[in-house]
């Protein structure tokens, strides 16, 4: 990083043997801001069930298609994108299947796959035209920034490959929304686009200090009212767990987090909606119709599982 300019920057200390830290600085009128990102080394990649993904090998094998398609990862800054994008190319990486990632930086280096790194003299756009050349199964874009990007990848979805990547976005039906944003027709969307997943780290109970509790009333009346819209049944009978505090959480009650994810399978219905231009909010109702849970009922299960609470959900999704 430049000490002498007076601009926004990105780099990198590499001084620590376990940790790789991002920094981002930002001038305001009080002189400086900083915010570091830390980074594990060579950290074995989680199992995508292991990170909290819904259902079973199954429901992940239909979401994750391996041809002329795309899926895409939303969610805002710091919501685990990039983990959750890296476990599920870990769990499709084979010997056999060229793999080819595209990425800003590459954050955790994986045997079997050609991972290139942008830098100030290239650009997503740019690398993947030459990726196509490469002759890829599979290529991960690590985000589609700008409508140059998103064409090239939906045209490689369309060509054969399978493309996997991320965009800044509150959930995912909104993925469509912000692909039409972009530029893009609602022909090449409703054509390529294969699933939606929209994510958020919750903070998990400390498995050292957790004491079980019942739910009580008012818990069970929000719990119900979210069930009740979306045609689900908690159950609240059994206990769920609170945590004062202790040395192992450095007294927060929660240690490490946990993902919570909704899922949209663009279905052959769904397909025809983007289609003909029908809204967001159309299309959200038409998904809800099939398979579709938004990210507080996989929220809520997490909490009746014991995971997490339903105060820590409420700062990441307002549930009351």
């Amino acid at each position: 990083m430049h000490q002498e300019k007076q601009e926004s920057q990105d780099g990198r200390i590499l001084l620590y043997e376990d940790y790789n830290i991002r920094v981002s600085s930002q001038p305001n009128v009080y002189g400086e801001k900083f915010v570091l990102r830390l980074l594990k080394k060579n950290e074995n990649i989680k199992n995508i069930f292991d990170l909290g993904f819904p259902g079973t090998e199954n429901d992940l094998k239909r979401s994750i298609n391996k041809k002329n398609s795309i899926t895409i990862i939303a969610a805002p800054t710091g919501e685990g994108k990039t983990t959750t994008l890296y476990s599920i190319m870990d769990y499709l990486n084979k010997p056999e299947i060229n793999i080819t990632t595209i990425e800003d930086p590459v954050e955790i280096r994986i045997k079997g796959l050609n991972q290139i790194e942008i830098d100030n003299k290239s650009s997503f756009s740019g690398s993947l035209r030459t990726v196509l050349r490469q002759d890829p199964d599979i290529i991960l874009v690590g985000e589609i920034r700008d409508t140059e990007t998103g064409e090239i990848a939906i045209q490689a979805g369309q060509t054969g490959h399978y493309v996997l990547s991320t965009i800044h976005t509150i959930d995912s039906v909104e993925v469509i929304t912000r692909l039409r944003k972009m530029g893009l027709s609602d022909y090449d969307i409703s054509s390529t686009l294969a699933t939606a997943i929209s994510q958020r780290l919750v903070r998990k109970v400390c498995p050292k200090c957790r004491v079980e509790r019942k739910f009580n009333e008012e818990e069970k009346k929000i719990i119900s009212a979210i069930g009740n819209k979306y045609n689900v049944n908690f159950d609240t009978s059994g206990k769920t767990y609170e945590a004062p505090g202790c040395k192992y959480c450095n007294n927060t009650g929660y240690y490490d987090r946990i993902g919570i994810f909704e899922i949209l399978n663009i279905t052959d219905e769904i397909k025809q909606e983007i289609m003909i231009g029908k809204s967001s909010l159309e299309i959200r109702r038409k998904a809800l119709e099939q398979d579709y849970k938004p990210l507080i009922v996989d929220g809520i299960k997490k909490v009746i599982d014991g995971y997490t609470t339903l105060e820590e959900l409420n700062k990441k999704l307002l549930v009351f």
